[in-house]
């Protein structure tokens, strides 16, 4: 297995959210690298898979899918990107195979064996924002956004509700068999171009839904 130790952690570390991730990285400590990565965005994750995919029960299994698909991969991790929107883009892939693979529904769980503590924080996270998505009253807001496309969606959510730059959407938004990590610069900026005037006519989408309600 490919080990991320011998990679140096940045000296300007102090304005680094993920610097103490990165540390785990380095000490070769995955599985409380990954534990940490779930604790700190598996619920914002969560809401993100159950909003594109338009379900519960295929957000949660492509949720569990992304928790080992994140185990397996973060060795290999190369941290030309965040950790959150690498994250991003695991779970987008582990929906897309949850929606190829009808084995793989409903309420499959994967069991991480050799990462018990990485399990435990998602079955965590899973209970908790599954009941608070249950108990949830959507606005209205929320509610024409659910009359847009997924990929419609997914853009609003990163961009707006994560706040992500345009840069780490393209790479939060690759398609599978891609790294959107390793992107080279000339494609990011391409997409990135691309991604603001769809994201504008989204705005225009749902002004458009707001003055038909």
């Amino acid at each position: 297995m490919t080990r991320y130790s011998d990679r140096a952690v940045p000296d300007d570390v102090a304005d680094d959210p993920e610097a103490p991730i990165r540390a785990l990285c380095t000490a070769g400590k995955w599985g409380s690298a990954a534990t940490a990565i779930v604790e700190k965005y598996g619920r914002e994750l969560l809401e993100y898979l159950v909003a594109i995919a338009r379900s519960e029960a295929d957000g949660a299994d492509a949720f569990s899918l992304y928790t080992e698909d994140l185990w397996r991969g973060l060795p290999k991790f190369r941290w030309q990107a965040s950790a959150r929107t690498w994250s991003y883009t695991l779970a987008r892939h582990a929906l897309a195979r949850v929606r190829r693979d009808p084995a793989r529904r409903p309420g499959r769980k994967i069991a991480l064996s050799d990462a018990p503590e990485v399990a435990r924080a998602a079955d965590q996270v899973r209970t908790r924002t599954i009941s608070y998505l249950r108990t949830e009253v959507k606005d209205r807001v929320a509610q024409l956004r659910d009359e847009l496309s997924p990929e419609d969606q997914a853009i609003l959510i990163l961009r707006i509700d994560r706040r992500l730059e345009w840069r780490d959407v393209v790479r939060a938004l690759a398609e599978e068999g891609e790294k959107g990590e390793e992107l080279g610069d000339a494609e990011v900026t391409r997409r990135s171009a691309a991604l603001r005037k769809r994201f504008e006519r989204i705005k225009t989408d749902l002004k458009k839904l707001v003055a038909r309600r």
